[in-house]
């Protein structure tokens, strides 16, 4: 560990150094050091350089199902990053997660760069982390993959409190922010300049997460971020008002409605909330995409999103952003008006945009589904009183009467 850091001075103090300590099992250490030694971590072709990468982020993925509640503190499941990076497209500039956890998002941003044939060279990562061991597991993270780690910190005070990268303004915002955090410090920043479209309450960070993104967002900038349902629709304590701000501004770009169970932490049904300054020939729209009936539960407790499924709402939301082969679906997507939304009272719930997919039609005119429907009813009533008249009869060999 310490031959490491020397060599890696983005390492210093951030690898762990209790190998040497006695109260250690030394068993369980022997174990470690044998099963590391006895894998063969075999390349599956010349071009698995990121193999390690891949190792740490499959122990990162274990870690946080075995930690539940905490482990999506510093984890956001890989099927969520990817599809927000693949629909933002973080080629080239500064990308930022103002609640960084574990690296992630910038992980999944570089492995976009490389699969596009893009230079890592021309993206700078910025974050900022208020749990140490969480920065550390991130600094990790960045290493193995040799993504430059220097504007990625530990903020002890958080984001909002004490800001990092006050004058960073990001070409790429993406971001999984606690969910309706309490008690985050407005008191204290009440005419901040962040609250531009209204003065998020104390009892919910949503909108200040929101906000404090979208201040550091440059002037052709797109952000992502994940957020609780209640972020589409609350209108406690001004946040209506906030929100009918965001779309008024036309900085609203799609809505993404999540499967229930995929998170780590929380059984709250989420969603992604995409913005941009320069919406370009989709001004006074927004894209609704209600993804809530999508993925696979990849074990007992939790669903994920397969490859299929991150395609076909990246596509969706490509085609719309370009005008090319789009069209509404009902019950999956619908391009909104802000007309449309005026009528909703600017609440972004994309069921209640999309509708309710149509039932397949099976060709049997209605006449016959009838006939047919009441010949098995008239069967099952039959068959009812029969068996009532079987019961008395049982009933009364034993000296009892209906």
């Amino acid at each position: 560990m310490e031959l490491i850091e020397k060599e890696n001075k983005e390492l210093k103090n951030v690898l762990p150094q209790v190998y040497g300590k006695a109260n250690l099992d030394k068993t369980s250490l022997g174990e470690l050091i044998d099963l590391i030694s006895n894998t063969e971590l075999q390349a599956e072709n010349e071009n698995s350089k990121d193999l390690f990468g891949r190792v740490y982020e499959y122990f990162l993925g274990e870690f946080a199902n075995a930690e539940g509640k905490k482990g999506g503190q510093f984890y956001t499941p890989k099927a969520i990053v990817k599809l927000m990076v693949e629909m933002i497209e973080p080629y080239k500039g500064r990308v930022y997660d103002p609640a960084s956890g574990s690296g992630g998002m910038f992980v999944m941003s570089e492995k976009f760069v490389t699969e596009h044939q893009g230079n890592i060279k021309d993206i700078t990562v910025y974050g900022q982390e208020s749990n140490q061991t969480t920065w550390k597991l991130s600094k990790m993270n960045l290493a193995i993959r040799n993504i430059n780690s220097k504007f990625v910190v530990w903020n002890t005070e958080g984001s909002f409190l004490k800001d990092a990268h006050p004058d960073l303004k990001a070409d790429f915002v993406l971001a999984n922010p606690p969910f309706n955090q309490k008690d985050w410090g407005a008191d204290i920043l009440q005419d901040d300049a962040r609250w531009k479209y209204g003065t998020p309450p104390n009892g919910n960070a949503n909108f200040a997460w929101m906000q404090h993104m979208l201040y550091h967002l440059s002037p052709r900038g797109v952000m992502a971020t994940v957020l609780s349902n209640g972020s589409l629709s609350s209108n406690t304590s001004g946040e209506g008002e906030i929100r009918k701000n965001f779309v008024e501004a036309d900085l609203v770009e799609c809505i993404v409605a999540l499967p229930k169970q995929l998170f780590y932490n929380t059984g709250i049904p989420a969603c992604i909330w995409f913005l941009r300054r320069e919406k370009n020939s989709r001004n006074n729209e927004i894209l609704f995409i209600d993804a809530s009936e999508m993925g696979f539960m990849k074990d007992r407790v939790h669903r994920d999103l397969s490859e299929e499924d991150i395609d076909k709402i990246k596509d969706t939301y490509h085609n719309w952003r370009n005008d090319e082969n789009y069209e509404d679906i009902k019950g999956f997507c619908k391009s909104a008006t802000l007309e449309d939304i005026r009528k909703h009272s600017h609440v972004l719930t994309p069921g209640r945009y999309v509708g309710i997919p149509d039932e397949e039609d099976d060709g049997i005119p209605f006449e016959d589904k009838m006939a047919d429907l009441t010949a098995k009813l008239k069967e099952q009533m039959d068959k009812e009183a029969e068996l009532n008249q079987e019961i008395a009869t049982q009933l009364s060999k034993i000296g009892f009467s209906l």
